[in-house]
């Protein structure tokens, strides 16, 4: 070592007695383990570790020592390990498990006396050694730890506040974080009231019934005789019944899925079966399903706001008593500019900040101490693989779900096989295929894909127009309209074949789904029949595709057209046909059909557009006769507010309901990602979250699906190694990969694939990360209950490991048990906020006087302490966020304002709390916990002191 790097004393740092006390904790933590090692068994491997089948040791931890080897959470003992005895197992819903069940992430555990604490304690560091030891934290430093256990049961002198909370010796901080706590609280409240209402809850969909009818119904499982061995383990199966593993085999109960649709109204099985990717739609036969359901009583109208209202009978509909009560545009836009003032506070954006950072250094060091038992547990899992578990594509464009290559190959065999076949009318003249190829110069063996021209990952950044124009072969709309429009000259046969020969790859492929997103454009009543009719008249039935609506929000291009002159008749289009087939299904019998594999609406268009805002209030769809398109929010809430009105009808009739699942943050205004948080099961893209980070940690607290597609982002509007969608998944969000356009982005037959396979290279996904997305599809996706207890497990319904069947998703239990203990962490930290924010001062040790003085330091922010109230201890935590209209009076000032003593006042924060004179306390370096300032805290105390 050269004189120069030799390390030198300064008034910070002391190189010899760092090097001493290094040496002094490593004697100490060698004794310990040899000590916690003649306890538990001789050898590192000892009777806590257990070896498994294929003979790698299993590293689980440090059970047998009192430093832990990680944060809480991360710890995940076998059965035999001692302090699996030493847990007491929260008494919810966990409970009912069986006993090898991880435990809560925030159990309280209580250390034993033991031989150890003969020993001097060594000198903790978090970033070394994880959480403090148990044997070290005083009484206090337990409290707080079960999520069950009741918030009145505290520690002397020191309340809970919930996973590494701040003490009560910093009020002013407890204060904010508390308003800031009720702030977040109160927005999940505004989101579930509005999926409560609208029927877009994880039970409110009639099909997810058990009984729900399911036609033509879905393949049965294949491993019946898997299962048969299974049960009867004794019996010797001989060759000739073992080459059954890979046949269809019925279970016992062939009608497991098989139930009614409405009661008192049962379909008739099908006759004919069909082996995946074979004859695609011969086992659907209309006629099965005849006689459909009757009309009823029930009735509907449009109303002056541009609402339809459903209503019992004809005594409701005079009296004005509508079967809901859906909110009007002026209370949704007053809940979403209290969401948008929330998500713009500067405290609140910096604790979700911190928050989100915590949540991926959680991840990434869980990933750290658990990958390899990852890959283990993994290996134990008999057949499957990331290749045979179920994945659905949940965002994908139907007229661009071929590549490239299959479309060319598809419009080369219609050109030389019928060239002849008459496809267009235009000029007041029939076109043939061969004449229109013509007058473009072209012929069959000049067409390649650099001649179809559809890609668009060169030339389409930031220009949503020309990837438009993308979906033109050749850039001619008259071949767009051809083969790739349902509703054009040849009743959009074209389109249906190679839809078949799609569906034909899918079932093929047996483990991709998909959910395919088809135009309704409300140009005309009798869309939505063309669009029934075109389904069920080419039979585009497949246990593999589900459907979604989309409606392109185009309002200016038919008002500059002179299609129509209010914004009214785009609702009516698109909604009137759905209440009137929901009342009497016989007025529409396909669309009736049709809805049953239709799972929600989208909204689609360039988010990138500027949207001005002409008026201070907006008006009602009738008056809307403008020539400029109305903003993302206003389309999104009368999409949200029929569908309400529609759902509510159709549950009513047993009829399955629909979700809001729009494109969102991928360009534009973030107050779009508030409009989805407030009113949308899920959305697609949702790239512009990591711009706002308290929607972010909202999404997370939710878990609101997102569906993400990093190849079509990359093309259109941020780079591949930008894109947040890698980070998004540490954090925990609840994120699944998609295709979105495979014609425009995809190279392979496969493009689901190919998603996954290049975010697995860019990214380094693991095969378990990669089995956690395909499950987080199949969570996001519409497919049915009943459908996705084949795909995940019967109980898939539940968080964790009491959720998870690691036999059909591959993915470890200790993955998803981490995963729900740090969103219950999370939840338990927000609801001992509130109820801190809550609760008396007898219940606490700051004085009034403490209180007093940092309600007037934070006064200076109002929106931080909105939903903070003079009289918190007179009301409960549950219904704080429930006074949803007092906005403008919180605003008024009657906190920030408040008249504090100019000698109350002081000068800075520090003077709340304890001086620190005197010994400087064991723990007070860097802990781990989570940090006592935020920014912002310290100037705005300032600013209202020298006021």
């Amino acid at each position: 070592m050269l004189p120069r790097d030799l390390p030198t004393r300064t008034a910070f740092y002391d190189p010899v007695a760092e090097r001493q006390m290094s040496q002094t904790d490593a004697k100490l933590f060698y004794q310990r383990s040899q000590i916690g090692q003649l306890k538990t068994g001789s050898g590192v491997w000892s009777q806590g570790h257990s070896t498994p089948p294929h003979g790698s040791p299993v590293i689980v931890g440090s059970e047998h020592r009192d430093i832990p080897a990680g944060p809480r959470g991360l710890e995940y003992p076998v059965d035999s390990s001692p302090l699996a005895k030493e847990r007491t197992i929260s008494k919810g819903k966990a409970a009912a498990h069986e006993g090898a069940m991880l435990p809560e992430p925030t159990q309280q555990r209580f250390g034993q006396t033991t031989d150890l604490e003969s020993l001097p304690p060594p000198r903790y560091h978090p970033l070394r050694d994880g959480p403090e030891p148990l044997g070290n934290r005083g009484p206090a430093a337990n409290v707080g730890l079960d999520h069950n256990t009741d918030s009145n049961v505290r520690a002397p002198n020191h309340p809970a506040l919930g996973v590494a909370a701040f003490s009560d010796t910093d009020p002013h901080i407890t204060a904010e974080l508390s308003a800031i706590s009720k702030n977040i609280q109160s927005i999940m409240d505004l989101r579930e009231r509005y999926i409560g209402l609208s029927l877009q809850g994880p039970d409110d969909n009639p099909r997810d019934d058990p009984s729900w009818s399911i036609y033509p119904p879905p393949p049965q499982p294949a491993w019946g005789a898997e299962h048969a061995r299974a049960v009867a383990p004794g019996e010797h199966h001989v060759s000739t019944s073992n080459s059954l593993t890979g046949s269809m085999v019925l279970p016992p109960a062939a009608d497991d899925l098989a139930g009614r649709q409405v009661p008192g109204v049962e379909s008739k099985p099908t006759a004919k079966k069909r082996k995946p990717g074979q004859d695609i739609g011969e086992d659907f036969k209309m006629d099965d399903l005849l006689p459909l359901p009757s009309a009823d009583k029930t009735r509907f109208k449009l109303d002056d706001s541009g609402v339809y209202q459903v209503f019992e009978d004809e005594a409701a509909e005079a009296s004005g008593n509508p079967v809901i009560m859906v909110p009007t545009i002026r209370e949704f836009y007053m809940d979403l500019d209290q969401i948008l003032s929330i998500s713009s506070d500067g405290p609140s954006k910096s604790f979700a900040f911190r928050r989100l950072q915590y949540l991926e250094g959680k991840f990434n060091l869980y990933a750290l101490l658990n990958e390899y038992q990852e890959t283990a547990d993994s290996k134990k899992v008999p057949h499957r693989d990331f290749y045979n578990v179920r994945k659905v594509d949940t965002h994908v464009h139907h007229s661009a779900c071929m590549n490239q290559k299959h479309l060319l190959r598809f419009i080369k065999s219609k050109m030389k096989k019928y060239p002849d076949e008459v496809v267009l009318y235009r000029d007041d003249r029939h076109l043939t295929l061969a004449e229109v190829f013509q007058s473009i110069n072209l012929t069959a063996y000049d067409l390649s894909i650099d001649t179809l021209d559809m890609h668009a990952h060169t030339d389409s950044f930031h220009r949503f127009d020309k990837f438009n124009l993308k979906y033109n072969p050749i850039g001619e709309s008259r071949l767009r309209t051809i083969f790739l429009k349902t509703d054009n000259f040849i009743n959009g046969r074209y389109l249906a074949e190679i839809t078949k020969e799609v569906i034909a790859d899918l079932e093929s492929s047996k483990y991709q789904m998909v959910e395919w997103r088809i135009s309704i454009y409300g140009k005309s009543l009798d869309e939505w029949d063309k669009l029934a009719a075109w389904v069920v008249d080419n039979k585009l039935f497949s246990h593999n595709v589900r459907w979604l609506i989309q409606i392109p929000r185009l309002y200016d291009v038919y008002k500059a057209s002179g299609l129509m002159d209010t914004f009214e008749q785009v609702v009516k289009n698109v909604f009137e046909p759905l209440f009137e087939v929901s009342r009497d299904p016989s007025s529409h019998p396909k669309l009736h059909v049709f809805l049953q594999r239709v799972i929600g609406f989208d909204s689609v268009d360039d988010e990138s557009k500027v949207e001005r805002r002409l008026f201070k209030k907006f008006p009602v769809p009738k008056v809307w006769d403008s020539k400029q398109n109305p903003p993302y929010s206003y389309w999104i809430y009368y999409l949200f507010a029929n569908m309400s009105s529609l759902n509510a009808l159709r549950k009513r009739r047993g009829f399955n309901t629909f979700v809001m699942r729009p494109h969102c943050g991928e360009a534009g205004d973030s107050e779009h990602l508030a409009v989805a948080l407030l009113c949308c099961h899920s959305i697609s893209h949702g790239l512009l979250l990591r711009k706002v980070p308290l929607l972010q940690y909202i999404f997370y607290l939710e878990q609101i699906g997102i569906a993400m597609s990093p190849l079509s982002n990359n093309a259109l509007f941020l780079a591949y190694e930008r894109n947040p969608f890698y980070q998004y998944f540490r954090r925990g969000l609840n994120v699944s990969l998609s295709t979105d356009d495979p014609l425009q982005f995809a190279f392979t037959k496969e493009p689901l694939m190919e998603e996954y396979a290049v975010a697995a290279q860019i990214y380094k996904l693991s095969p378990v990360d990669m089995c956690e997305l395909a499950k987080n599809s199949v969570k996001q996706s519409g497919f049915e209950s009943a459908i996705k207890e084949q795909w995940l497990g019967p109980n898939f319904k539940l968080p964790g490991k009491a959720g998870n069947a690691m036999v059909k998703t591959n993915v470890p239990d200790r993955r998803e048990e981490f995963r729900y203990q740090t969103l219950r962490e999370e939840h338990d930290m927000l609801h001992k906020y509130i109820a801190y924010g809550a609760k008396g001062s007898s219940d606490s040790t700051v004085t009034a006087d403490q209180q007093s003085v940092a309600q007037s330091i934070i006064g200076g922010h109002q929106s931080a302490v909105l939903r903070e109230h003079t009289n918190t201890g007179s009301e409960p935590a549950a219904t704080i966020a429930s006074d949803v209209r007092n906005e403008k009076a919180a605003w008024s000032g009657n906190v920030g304002n408040a008249a504090v003593p100019e000698n109350d006042v002081v000068a800075s924060p520090a003077s709340l709390t304890p001086s620190i004179e005197g010994p400087w306390p064991a723990n007070a370096h860097t802990s781990g916990q989570d940090p006592k300032l935020f920014p912002g805290v310290f100037s705005r105390g300032q600013v209202g002191s020298n006021q």
